[in-house]
C-alpha cells in the first residue's frame, strides 16, 4: 500500500472500507493540485443525470462520454471545475494548465472556439474535494484511503460503475486482494 509521501498531482485515492463518509464511500479521486496549503481533487466515479449542455450551454460538444456533469466532491458544489486532456502535448490551448502528462484543468471561462481541437476530451465537475494542510496525510494514515498511480484513462471513463474496483485490481501485491473485501467486514 503507498503512503502519504505519495501523495501527487496525477495520483489517485481509494476510499477504503473504513471511510464511511457518504460523500466518500467507495470513491476514486484523482488529485489535481498538492501543495503546503492543502491538496484538491476531483471524484472520478460520481455522474449525475444533468447534462453539461444544459448548464454549461457552448461547452456540451467538449465533453467525452457520458456528457454530463460529475459529482466532483462536497467543496463549491455549486462551481464548477473541467478535466482535459490534450490531443498534442505540444499544442496547449489558452486556459489549460497541465496537472500532469497531457492531462489538465481547464479554465471554463475560456471561449470553446480557442480549445476547440486542441482537446481530446473534457470532463466537466460540480464542485471538488479538498483537504487542508495535513488534512489528507492524517486520513491516509488512519486507514481511510488508498494511494495509487492514476492513467488517463482513468479520467475518461465512459462507464465509471466498477472504476474503484479495476483501478485496486490493478495494483500489484496484496493491495488487489482488497477488491474482494466485502463492504462490511463483520458479515464475512
Amino acid at each position: 500500500m503507498s503512503r502519504g509521501s505519495d501523495v501527487a498531482p496525477g495520483t489517485l485515492l481509494l476510499a477504503t472500507a473504513e471511510l464511511i463518509d457518504p460523500n466518500f464511500a467507495h470513491t476514486v479521486i484523482l488529485l489535481l493540485d498538492v501543495d503546503d496549503e492543502g491538496v484538491l481533487g476531483v471524484v472520478l466515479n460520481r455522474p449525475s443525470p444533468v447534462p453539461v449542455a444544459e448548464v454549461l450551454e457552448p461547452r456540451g460538444a467538449l465533453c467525452a462520454e457520458p456528457e454530463v456533469l460529475f459529482h466532483g466532491g462536497p467543496v463549491s458544489p455549486d462551481g464548477a471545475l473541467a478535466v482535459a486532456l490534450l490531443s498534442d502535448a505540444d499544442d496547449v490551448p489558452v486556459g489549460f494548465r497541465t496537472v500532469v502528462g497531457r492531462l489538465g484543468i481547464l479554465d471554463l471561462d475560456t471561449p470553446v472556439e480557442l480549445v476547440d481541437g486542441g482537446l481530446g476530451g473534457v470532463r466537466v465537475y460540480a464542485g471538488y474535494a479538498g483537504w487542508g494542510a495535513d488534512q489528507l496525510q492524517g486520513e491516509i494514515a488512519e486507514g481511510s484511503w488508498y494511494v495509487v498511480a492514476g492513467e488517463t484513462a482513468d479520467a475518461f471513463r465512459a462507464d465509471t460503475t466498477s472504476l474503484w474496483r479495476d483501478v485496486l485490481r490493478r495494483q500489484p501485491g496484496q493491495l488487489a486482494w482488497h477488491v474482494t473485501r466485502p463492504l462490511d467486514p463483520e458479515t464475512n
